[in-house]
């Protein structure tokens, strides 16, 4: 019989009483929730199983764009459910035809690929870029180069992509034919990008590595240089795009168009799916056999992508992200200079925000703070990072609540620092 108990156990840290509470006891261990158990959502709030609102600056980590249980969103995907809900890629079905023609249309790009997160998606567009040098006979052309900082996924094609050893530790060997550059240094990108790179792949920002900004000169060299020597430029816009920039699509915002977009998280406000759009000159890459998914572009996910799409142009969202993401970043500006010793300025765009947290500071504990004292969620991402990310519907009035709440979480945690410090009597 076999022992499958790791020879190298790590003994995880006993769960505190609020957290054991809420533990599941056959849910694998490889999260670390909140002890907060969510059985309800509204536009931009979630209810707990106590009937605490939670105002909501995560939004499942930039999914719910239109906020929490739309009920256009919420009809449409009953509709479909109650006529078709799976009939595989062996067929055609309208919704994944009628979602793939809208996105083209708003995009520009001449075909879609459906799949079921932003992983998948990320995948596709690298076996897509490889697949297409070979197909061209430049078998050299083999290497993905990805930046300093990049997170693009946790399936193994997507995280050898992604530069952060903390996901990687553990899972080596990783896919080889992957390469690393710094991120906005155009410089080293001119070195980097040569005759044996299929493909580069960027994030227009960075978001699990703190919220970081594309610079957008680097974007442009990137255009130029992978059109100068035959390599893909892959956007990966899972979660700076559908609209959370202020533009449908986060190029648009940059005014610089690449090869390949992949898009997921929001597309359809909570069910999961992710796409590949693809400019009909790299689309060739990919051909009957080359890939695939069972349930990628199933009829209840796209319908509920195109009831999204159709109900921004009725919300006139784009123009509401940018008018509310002013006050939101107004308001970290505030915060972050009336509190220097905990924060640095704020980075950025439209509702994709991040508050730098000065050390000996955690972001962990103003994310706690806020969701324990001021029901308040917020996120922290890396380096140390408050990362804000709220549904795209939310109003300015809700923008100034929740940064009022974020304040008075910082008072408290800032008191509680000061209060450890002081020499006991």
């Amino acid at each position: 019989m076999r022992d499958f108990t790791p020879k190298a156990a790590v003994v995880a840290p006993a769960p505190s009483q609020e957290q054991a509470e809420y533990e599941h006891p056959h849910l694998l261990k490889n999260y670390r929730r909140s002890p907060v158990n969510i059985v309800r959502g509204e536009g931009c709030e979630l209810i707990d199983d106590r009937g605490n609102r939670y105002l909501d600056f995560v939004a499942g980590i930039a999914v719910c764009a239109l906020g929490h249980a739309h009920p256009k969103i919420a009809k449409a995907i009953a509709a479909q459910a109650a006529t078709l809900v799976q009939a595989s890629n062996l067929y055609h079905h309208e919704p994944a035809g009628m979602l793939a023609t809208e996105l083209a249309r708003r995009s520009g790009f001449g075909r879609v690929f459906f799949c079921n997160s932003g992983s998948e998606a990320n995948e596709a567009a690298l076996k897509l870029a490889r697949k297409l040098a070979f197909r061209n006979g430049e078998n050299e052309r083999r290497t993905i180069l990805a930046c300093r900082g990049s997170f693009h996924g946790r399936t193994f094609g997507a995280l050898a992509a992604t530069d952060n050893p903390k996901y990687q530790e553990g899972f080596e060997p990783l896919p080889a034919g992957f390469a690393f550059t710094p991120f906005n240094d155009v410089a080293a990108l001119e070195k980097a990008i040569d005759t044996s790179v299929a493909a580069f792949i960027v994030e227009p920002i960075q978001g699990e590595s703190g919220v970081h900004p594309a610079d957008p000169a680097f974007l442009a060299a990137a255009r130029r240089l992978c059109a100068e020597r035959g390599a893909l430029l892959i956007f990966d816009e899972i979660q700076c795009g559908m609209g959370r920039l202020g533009t449908l699509f986060a190029f648009e915002t940059f005014g610089v168009r690449p090869d390949v977009v992949t898009i997921a998280k929001s597309l359809s406000n909570g069910l999961p799916i992710g796409a590949v759009l693809i400019d009909e000159r790299a689309a060739g890459g990919l051909q009957p056999g080359d890939h695939g998914t069972t349930f990628g572009g199933s009829p209840v996910p796209c319908a509920a992508g195109l009831a999204h799409l159709l109900l921004r142009d009725q919300l006139d969202l784009d123009a509401h992200v940018q008018r509310v993401s002013a006050v939101m970043w107004d308001g970290l500006v505030s915060l972050a200079a009336d509190y220097p010793q905990a924060f640095g300025p704020p980075r950025g765009r439209g509702l994709m925000l991040g508050l730098p947290v000065r050390e000996p500071f955690e972001a962990k504990s103003f994310m706690d703070a806020a969701r324990r004292e001021k029901k308040l969620l917020i996120n922290a991402a890396g380096g140390n990072t408050i990362r804000i990310i709220p549904p795209l519907i939310v109003s300015a009035e809700q923008i100034e609540d929740g940064l009022r709440r974020l304040r008075a979480a910082t008072q408290s945690v800032l008191a509680g620092a000061a209060a450890q410090s002081r020499p006991a009597t």
